[in-house]
C-alpha cells in the first residue's frame, strides 16, 4: 500500500506547512478510494443510498403515446370541418376501434392515443352539439400528445453508480418496474473527543470543565451523510486509553475525533499513531480551522479535527463532508457556492481561506449577506445565527461593501 506521504508528495504545489484549503481537500481525495462492498434493498427503503448500479430501462416510458390533457383525440388533418365523437379513451381503458375521416375520440389525460389520431385538442375550446365537435382555428399538430420513451427509452441509461438516491430517482426507478435496487453500503464512522476538561452533559462542571459540545455537533453533520455512527463518548488525555480507542475505532470506515491537535498536543498523538498506522498533521492555511490531522490506520481514514467548536464545523464542512462522500460511492462531492453582494465591509488578511459565518439575505430583489459579527473560533452562536458560509478566497484581501463574494447555504448539505 503506498504511503499517504508519498501520495500527498506528488501533488503540485502541496506544503505540509502551508496547505491551500484547496491542496488539502486534494491530497485527501487522492488518498481515498470509494468503499467497494454494495448491497441489494428495496427501492422504498433506498432513500439517501448511493446507487451502485447502472440504471438502463428495458421498457419505454411512457410505454405508449398518450394525450397530455383532457379532451379530444383528433386526425389534425380533420380540423377544418366538424367531427363526430365515436368513443371515449381512458387512461387504463384504450379506445379499440380506428379513428377515420371526420372523426374523434373522447380522451382523458394518460389515456392511450386511438389509432389513426395524431393531435390532441383541449375539452375547453371545443364546442360540442350531441356528438358532433367543431374545434377553432389555430390548433398544431401533435399539440398535447406525448410520445412512447418521450421520458425514458428502452436500452439508454438513465442514472449512473454514485448518484445519491432522491425521492425523485426512487420514482424513476419505479416507473420501470424495478423493485430492488443496488446501493452502496453504508460507512461505518467512529467519533470521539479527547480531554481531560471535557464534562458529560447532566454533571456538574468543576473548575477548569466545559461540557462536550462537539461530539453533539459532529454527530449531527454526520447522522445528515446517512453514515453508521459508532459514537465512543469521550477519551481522556492518557496514553493508553486514547491507543485503546483508536485500535477499537480502527474497526470503522473512518475515525473524527476533536481536539488533541494543536501544536503541543499533536506531537503526543503522532508520536503514539505511528505505531498504529501513518498520520499528516497539517498547518492548514484556513481560518478558522488551521491545525488539523489527515491519516490512515489499517483501512480507516482518521480525521482529526481541532477542538475549538466552530473550527470543528468549519474543518468538518471544508474538508471531511466531500472526504466522507467521495468515500461512500458519491460522485458529487462538492460544496455548492452561489455569489451575492456582501452587504457590509469585512476585514481580511491575504494568504488564507476565511470561512466568515452569514446571513444571506433578499434586499431589493438583490441577494445579499452579513456576517453574524463576533468570528471567534469559540462562539458556536455564530454558527447557529448564521445560514451561510462567507467564503473569502486565499489571496483576496479586505471586502468593500457591495463587492461580490462567495457564499455556501448550510442548508441542503447531505
Amino acid at each position: 500500500m503506498t504511503s499517504l506521504a508519498q501520495t500527498v508528495s506528488c501533488i503540485d504545489g502541496y506544503d505540509p506547512d502551508a496547505l491551500h484549503v484547496d491542496k488539502a481537500r486534494a491530497a485527501i481525495l487522492a488518498c481515498i478510494a470509494p468503499v467497494p462492498q454494495a448491497e441489494s434493498v428495496p427501492v422504498r427503503e433506498a432513500l439517501g443510498r448511493v446507487l451502485a448500479q447502472q440504471i438502463v430501462p428495458s421498457i419505454n416510458v411512457p410505454a405508449h403515446d398518450n394525450s397530455a390533457m383532457d379532451g379530444y383525440a383528433v386526425r389534425f388533418s380533420d380540423l377544418a370541418k366538424p367531427l363526430k365523437e365515436i368513443g371515449t379513451a381512458l387512461a387504463g381503458k384504450p379506445f379499440a376501434g380506428k379513428v377515420g375521416a371526420g372523426e374523434c375520440v373522447r380522451i382523458m389525460t394518460g389515456a392511450v392515443m386511438p389509432a389513426g389520431t395524431d393531435t390532441v385538442v383541449i375539452q375547453e375550446i371545443v364546442k360540442k352539439e350531441g356528438r358532433q365537435i367543431v374545434v377553432p382555428p389555430g390548433q398544431k399538430r401533435a399539440q398535447n400528445v406525448r410520445y412512447a420513451g418521450e421520458d425514458l427509452k428502452v436500452g439508454i441509461p438513465v442514472l449512473n453508480p454514485g448518484k445519491m438516491l432522491r425521492p425523485a430517482e426512487l420514482g424513476l426507478i419505479a416507473s420501470l418496474g424495478i423493485g430492488e435496487v443496488k446501493v452502496k453500503r453504508r460507512l461505518r464512522v467512529a467519533l470521539f473527543a479527547t480531554g481531560d476538561e471535557l464534562a458529560s452533559i447532566g454533571a456538574p462542571l468543576k473548575d477548569g470543565e466545559v461540557y462536550d459540545s462537539n461530539r453533539y455537533t459532529v454527530h449531527g453533520m454526520l447522522s445528515r451523510l446517512g453514515v453508521e455512527i459508532i459514537d465512543m463518548g469521550v477519551v481522556r488525555d492518557d496514553p493508553a486509553k486514547l491507543e485503546a480507542a483508536f485500535r477499537k475505532a480502527a474497526s470503522a470506515d473512518a475515525i473524527i475525533t476533536t481536539g488533541g491537535v494543536s501544536v503541543g498536543e499533536a506531537d503526543f498523538i503522532k508520536q503514539m499513531m505511528a505505531e498504529l498506522g501513518e498520520v499528516l498533521f497539517w498547518k492548514i492555511a484556513m481560518r478558522p480551522g488551521r491545525p488539523m490531522a489527515f491519516g490512515r490506520i489499517g483501512d480507516s481514514y482518521l480525521f482529526g479535527l481541532p477542538g475549538n467548536p466552530v473550527a470543528v464545523m468549519v474543518t468538518f464542512y471544508a474538508l471531511v463532508r466531500n472526504a466522507l462522500l467521495h468515500l461512500s460511492g458519491r460522485s458529487d462531492t462538492v460544496f455548492p457556492a452561489l455569489k451575492a453582494l456582501s452587504a457590509e465591509g469585512i476585514r481580511k488578511v491575504p494568504g488564507r481561506t476565511e470561512f466568515q459565518r452569514g446571513i444571506l439575505f433578499r434586499e431589493h430583489d438583490q441577494w445579499k449577506v452579513r456576517t453574524t459579527g463576533q468570528q471567534g473560533s469559540g462562539v458556536l452562536r455564530s454558527m447557529s445565527e448564521a445560514n451561510c458560509f462567507i467564503v473569502l478566497e486565499h489571496e483576496r484581501g479586505s471586502v468593500n461593501a457591495g463587492e461580490t463574494v462567495s457564499v455556501q447555504l448550510f442548508e441542503g448539505l447531505a
